[in-house]
């Protein structure tokens, strides 16, 4: 096919409010070496795009300016030297920016086939979510089938990824959600149980379910206020994995209470990782997860709401809001 010098993409006229986000025309990228030009079908919509549209979260040095982290769409041409993915290949891929847009460039090493029976709108959820929770739930996390997890925000895209995969792994799932809506969505997905922060002390309540005991694993997204409360539920030799900040990073460290408790705490973020590291992740979850995906054990991602491309600042203020369950996804080309 003819690929176009222009293209259509969002772009952030000012960093700032979700208005600030609007459609454009610009040039259509060109693959630099070891990369991919993919034609966006859809993309997913991440809270760090939220940070970057707000000047929180800048790209990398060299990344596209235009927000998106991840796409699904078919390849149209690669680099000199670049075996896989084939041009006329569909895939999903991690990107370090650029997804909002008709055509996005890709590390190859990124990109993952279409699982079986995915739709693009799903695969393009797929990505981000499950990249950031296989890199920590299970390198440094090591959650094993004899363990229990506590996640918090269990509805988000990261939580609703995290319960499928803990689920699938054989662990035993404890969540919070704000609502009983999304304690409800929580367990259809596969956790044992949901509690519903706003009405609960999830402290409390993990303790209950766990006859007096607490959690061998937390994955939190929340930080703040959470961090102490999360400590005082671990087991012995527990983990509390961070990947996100929503009440803030400042936070009290009772470190008499790690050490008893021979505790470790770990936290990453995924955009800044080199290429090499995210290829490392990229392999481990074709070979041990999308297999579990293709045979129904690990269900398709949760979409909660789909935007045309042009609607991209109502997508962003439909995150704001909080009311979703799953991931908000941008349909680029049908």
């Amino acid at each position: 096919m003819k690929i176009p010098g222009k293209m259509q993409l969002i772009q952030l006229s000012a960093t700032g409010d979700a208005d600030n986000l609007r459609i454009a025309s610009g040039p259509t990228p060109r693959p630099r070496s070891g990369e991919v030009l993919i034609r966006v079908a859809a993309a997913g919509i991440n809270r760090p795009d939220l940070l970057q549209r707000r000047g929180l979260y800048p790209q990398p040095p060299g990344a596209s300016e235009t927000l998106g982290l991840e796409i699904a769409g078919t390849v149209v041409k690669a680099a000199a030297g670049v075996q896989s993915p084939r041009v006329g290949e569909q895939v999903c891929a991690l990107l370090a920016g650029g997804g909002y847009a008709e055509y996005a460039t890709a590390p190859a090493t990124q990109c993952l086939p279409i699982p079986a029976r995915l739709s693009m709108l799903e695969a393009s959820a797929l990505p981000e979510a499950f990249f950031t929770v296989w890199s920590n739930l299970f390198m440094p996390g090591n959650l094993g089938a004899d363990e229990s997890i506590l996640i918090h925000g269990g509805s988000s895209g990261i939580g609703t990824t995290a319960i499928a995969i803990a689920h699938a792994f054989g662990a035993r799932v404890i969540v919070t959600a704000g609502s009983d809506e999304k304690c409800q969505a929580c367990l259809r997905l596969g956790a044992n149980h949901a509690i519903n922060y706003r009405t609960q002390d999830f402290v409390q309540q993990v303790r209950s379910l766990q006859d007096g005991k607490g959690v061998d694993v937390v994955l939190d997204i929340i930080g703040g206020s959470y961090f102490a409360r999360n400590l005082e539920l671990l087991n012995m030799r527990g983990r509390i994995i961070q990947i996100g900040l929503q009440q803030g990073s400042e936070v009290m460290l009772p470190l008499l209470t790690l050490m008893q408790k021979r505790a470790s705490v770990t936290g990453s973020t995924l955009r800044p990782r080199s290429i090499g590291e995210k290829a490392v992740i990229a392999q481990q979850l074709r070979q041990q997860v999308w297999p579990l995906i293709e045979s129904g054990k690990i269900r398709p991602p949760l979409i909660d709401k789909v935007f045309p491309l042009a609607e991209a600042a109502q997508a962003h203020a439909w995150m704001e809001r909080g009311a979703h369950i799953g991931k908000i996804v941008l349909q680029v080309a049908h």
